[in-house]
């Protein structure tokens, strides 16, 4: 089993940042690919981002975060991070680390194997 715990959310007004973190522990050699994805109220849930623990460069982003967000890792760490900039209030949303053992990149949430929590990111106008 994977486990994995996000951290960092909070309230933040609109054009500044906020850094997510997702801690990663357990089997974390069975994974591949992280990846963060966000739920607004009364919305599906969607893609953000997304790499491959093991090359470094292999990044992949929604359109909507594109230029604002960065996805990263520190793999001593076994830390996934999400670094938020230029948010916009429709930025608000629960966001989701996830996993993935595939070693394919993904953007479905149903094609990931374990997830976290969640933690709220509210952005006010």
């Amino acid at each position: 089993q994977v486990q994995l715990v996000e951290s960092g959310g909070g309230l933040v007004q609109a054009g500044g940042s906020l850094r997510l973190s997702c801690a990663v522990s357990g089997r974390t050699f069975s994974t591949n690919f992280m990846g963060w994805f966000r739920q607004a109220p009364g919305k599906e849930r969607e893609f953000v981002a997304a790499l491959n623990w093991w090359s470094v460069g292999s990044t992949y982003y929604a359109d909507a975060v594109k230029g604002r967000f960065t996805i990263s890792t520190d793999n001593a760490k076994r830390t996934v991070y999400l670094q938020m900039n230029s948010l916009k209030p429709e930025d608000t949303a629960v966001y989701y680390c996830a996993a993935r053992r595939a070693s394919t990149y993904s953007g479905r949430g149903n094609e990931y194997d374990y997830w976290g929590q969640g933690t709220q990111v509210t952005v006010s106008s």
